[in-house]
């Protein structure tokens, strides 16, 4: 009966890690799609001329400065990809998000690109942390006239990144230290009732080892059995619960990007396994070290 309440614990232990390490994994994915759309655009100035009168009417940067500027962003640690936006891809943008239905009224611009010195590059960061960084490097460079970002979307992600982080780290080690205790009373209650017997072995000169090996392994076992129940549960719900999840909230299908059940899994199935087996070996190791002094 002990034994059964052990295994139930553990089930019930292992099981709210799995949830929640797919929850973690599925929020820092998600969180890794939603930084691919938060880029850094960077605007260029134009070339001096002595001639010109204000800024606006000083010539483009020439192509050759444009390249040389995205070479020196492009081997920075930070940049996961780069894009580059012409001054006609900046005009087709504008045309294609305002004159989508009176495509006519761009035509007079066809011409006289209102947008001539607009060309830009979008820069994507491999993490939303270093985006700081990254933008304070650029805005020191030559040529650089503006660069745009999304302080509120920094905020957010690098806020939920380190909350996650967090309430893993301090969910993970309550749920292991439950699980030791539990096992550790479960092997407990075993010596206990077996005070006796081992006692007789002991005077006939049975080693600690021999005497304690049954109980690490009954401890190993029901770790086993214990990580496995609620692993297999998880496999086969995983699934359902994102299909529902979709379904109830179809609106926001472009933001809940889950992982697949097996990528889950490829992580999940031996650390819990291996959760298993270490929580059983801890607490049964502990308790017969404790109780097998006779």
């Amino acid at each position: 009966m002990f034994s059964l309440a052990s295994i139930v614990t553990m089930f019930a232990c292992i099981l709210l890690f799995g949830i929640f390490f797919s929850i973690v994994n599925n929020v820092n994915y998600m969180t890794k799609h939603i930084e691919q759309d938060v880029p850094i655009v960077v605007f260029f100035g134009n070339a001096d001329t002595e001639t010109a009168a204000d800024d606006d009417e000083k010539e483009p940067l020439d192509q050759a400065k444009i390249d040389e500027i995205g070479s020196l962003i492009r081997k920075r640690p930070e940049v996961k990809k780069m894009e580059y936006i012409s001054a006609d891809d900046a005009w087709n943008e504008f045309v294609e998000q305002n004159f989508k239905d009176h495509p006519q009224a761009a035509e007079g611009f066809k011409e006289d690109n209102p947008l001539a010195n607009s060309a830009s590059y979008r820069v994507y960061v491999n993490k939303i942390e270093k985006q700081g960084e990254l933008i304070a490097y650029i805005e020191s460079l030559d040529y650089v006239r503006e660069v745009e970002h999304s302080e509120a979307a920094v905020r957010t992600l690098s806020s939920l990144n380190r909350l996650v982080a967090y309430v893993s780290i301090g969910l993970i080690t309550l749920l292991l230290l439950v699980s030791i205790f539990l096992i550790s009373n479960t092997i407990s209650t075993g010596i206990s009732i077996r005070k006796e017997e081992i006692g007789i072995m002991k005077l006939i000169g049975a080693t600690d080892l021999f005497v304690r090996m049954p109980f690490l392994l009954e401890g190993i076992i029901l770790g086993i059995i214990g990580a496995a129940l609620p692993l297999l549960t998880l496999y086969f719900a995983y699934t359902k619960a994102v299909d529902f999840v979709l379904a109830k909230f179809s609106i926001l299908s472009d933001i809940l990007q889950f992982m697949p059940v097996n990528t889950v899994f490829h992580s999940l199935l031996p650390i819990g396994i291996a959760l298993g087996i270490g929580i059983g070996f801890i607490g049964s190791f502990l308790t017969t070290r404790k109780h097998l002094r006779i």
